[in-house]
């Protein structure tokens, strides 16, 4: 699982620069850039603090962040068709 990378991705897509996101989610600009590149993990807390100020569900992180054997059991074709909805999602709305 790559949280990180699922924070930024997120975080990009959405149009917001580190410093706005991490002043929404209440922590230092340089404790989400070490979350970014896997350098620290995440409290539960923290991802829901992020979710928020992104304004999307903390599960939305969870899945992006997922990789190949996270997510056994699910159809390959559903597995796409949920990350392109997911992604889509993200898209939007930049008005956060």
């Amino acid at each position: 699982m790559n949280v990180g990378q699922a924070i930024k991705l997120c975080r990009t897509r959405r149009g917001i620069s580190q410093t706005d996101l991490a002043h929404k989610a209440e922590c230092s600009v340089s404790y989400l850039s070490m979350l970014e590149n896997n350098k620290r993990d995440p409290t539960l807390s923290t991802l829901n603090s992020i979710a928020a100020a992104l304004k999307i569900p903390v599960s939305i992180i969870f899945f992006i962040a997922a990789e190949a054997g996270d997510l056994n059991g699910i159809d390959k074709g559903l597995q796409g068709e949920l990350a392109r909805t997911a992604l889509e999602l993200l898209n939007e709305s930049h008005s956060v």
